[in-house]
């Protein structure tokens, strides 16, 4: 069986100065419906990071300057030969305005103690607040999509002690 790689990208832009995050309201025709943070699929041959940001400004209209590596969510299914990684960035610097007709959803800038009250996917509200914690995380989930079950999960948070 052959092995098939995707590469996406999730981006949480956070206004410091306000304590808000940037989130977007995915309509139900879309995969995904709820508040969710841009992101999206990276285009080969372009730096992950390049396609977060690539993505953050189509979906935005924002561009963003500061953006930190937090994390790592991956998916594998053996049954369909499928890795599915998601790789996670928070903004904390940008620039533009924020588009009058968004091509993903409805985008809305909530204080982050108010955000989990919106309705999301389970998995982003778990993720949600990796995006502020210290260090990097990684967490990988072998699944069976046949049988909708969790064979394995790993998760880690790393933190750079070693330059202390």
């Amino acid at each position: 069986m052959s092995t098939r790689i995707d590469i996406f990208t999730m981006c949480m832009v956070w206004d410091k100065h306000n304590g808000k995050v940037l989130l977007m309201n995915r309509p139900d025709r879309k995969s995904f419906p709820g508040y969710i943070a841009p992101g999206g699929k990276v285009d080969f041959p372009e730096s992950i990071v390049d396609g977060a940001m690539r993505e953050v400004k189509e979906e935005t209209g924002l561009e963003v300057r500061e953006i930190t590596y937090k994390g790592l969510d991956e998916f594998c299914d053996p049954q369909q030969g499928l890795r599915y990684m998601v790789f996670n960035y928070l903004a904390t610097s940008f620039e533009g305005e924020l588009l009058q007709d968004p091509p993903e959803g409805e985008l809305l800038w909530i204080p982050i103690e108010q955000a989990l009250d919106l309705p999301m996917q389970d998995w982003f509200a778990e993720r949600f607040p990796r995006f502020f914690q210290e260090g990097t995380f990684e967490r990988s989930v072998i699944w069976e999509k046949s049988t909708n079950r969790t064979l394995k999960e790993t998760f880690m948070v790393y933190n750079d002690r070693a330059m202390e």
